[in-house]
């Protein structure tokens, strides 16, 4: 049996092109993070593990994961937010699974709660190389007028 597909949470419509260029001159630009993919229900976005991203000891700064995280959660959010309201980040925690030293990591958002005040997003980041979990973050917003 195929899966039901899924249902659009999105009111507001972008593309990954308008969220690149939305990157440009902030955080999300200076650590090398892209969008790659925009569907339905989530946002897809991937960062290098290179000397912007890594700690002292050459792996993946779990600080980098984090922003990757709360980029593309927060991203997410403000699209599934009604017209003329954003968000802002509540809180995000983040579990840091497995180190990687080069390459590629490639997270997704997908919401677990979207409600008229709260949001709360799912972000899974993995080794793009390997396909492994690096990283599992839980991100609650804040919608607010304006």
């Amino acid at each position: 049996m195929d899966a039901p597909a899924a249902e659009r949470v999105f009111r507001k419509s972008s593309s990954v092109e308008a969220l690149n260029r939305q990157a440009q001159d902030t955080a999300i630009a200076t650590l090398g993070i892209e969008f790659t993919e925009l569907g339905a229900d989530f946002v897809r976005g991937r960062m290098p593990v290179d000397a912007r991203t890594r700690q002292p000891y050459g792996l993946l700064h779990g600080g980098a994961s984090v922003l990757l995280a709360e980029t593309l959660g927060s991203v997410a959010g403000g699209l599934a937010a009604a017209e003329g309201f954003g968000v802002v980040g509540l809180e995000i925690n983040a579990n840091h699974l497995r180190a990687v030293r080069e390459g590629w990591v490639a997270g997704v958002a997908r919401p677990l709660h979207i409600g008229r005040s709260t949001q709360v997003w799912d972000v899974r980041i993995a080794d793009e190389a390997s396909g492994k979990p690096v990283c599992v973050s839980r991100l609650t917003l804040a919608v607010i007028p304006g």
